[in-house]
């Protein structure tokens, strides 16, 4: 009976890094398009002769599931299963439940990607797993996956390498490759933020 290659994305620490690349909210040009994702994770799973799963988290805003009901069904419909969590609380991320859902699938995993734009809330289990010798990609963004892309067993790929991920390339400029005109880096969220945190 073949393994599972697993694929589990959060979808809100994906936005986020997203949205600090583009300095706001991505476009539809720069939303990454699943069924590109869908044939990487089917090539992923079919080198080790295993099968596909893959898995998106989300939280839903207490006034947003109308605005992300469309995006659910076309993940769904490529073929992704959907986990969505209401955001009724600061503490209310999906990431306890992505640990949980490795976890259960810990015994016939053949493989294990996590795509989060850090991950770091993932990385002792990604060692653990490493260390029963189950192979453990980040899917992320290499500005925000420093730890990833610097670890001696992880397989780091950033998103933006997946063929067809995205119909236009993401506008990168970090302190690492900066034009020699200079550039601006944008705000990753307003100043009247800091007031907004006090009250």
């Amino acid at each position: 009976m073949p393994g599972t290659y697993l694929l589990v994305w959060d979808a809100p620490n994906m936005d986020m890094g997203l949205g600090s690349i583009l300095g706001g909210r991505p476009t539809a040009a720069h939303r990454p398009r699943f069924d590109a994702l869908g044939r990487w994770v089917v090539h992923q799973a079919f080198a080790r002769e295993a099968t596909p799963n893959a898995t998106v988290f989300t939280n839903v805003s207490p006034t947003g599931a109308e605005s992300i009901r469309s995006w659910v069904e076309a993940i769904r419909n490529v073929g992704f299963g959907v986990f969505a969590k209401p955001k009724l609380t600061e503490d209310s991320d999906v990431d306890p439940d992505m640990l949980d859902y490795i976890e259960s699938h810990r015994a016939d995993l053949t493989g294990l990607t996590v795509a989060s734009a850090d991950g770091q809330n993932f990385q002792e289990l990604i060692e653990e797993l490493i260390a029963e010798s189950i192979p453990v990609t980040v899917l992320g963004f290499r500005e925000h996956a420093s730890w990833a892309v610097s670890h001696p067993d992880i397989e780091f790929v950033d998103l933006e390498d997946i063929e067809g991920v995205f119909r236009e390339p993401l506008p990168r400029i970090s302190l690492d490759n900066l034009p020699e005109e200079g550039a601006w880096l944008a705000p990753l969220r307003p100043l009247t933020a800091l007031v907004e945190q006090q009250r």
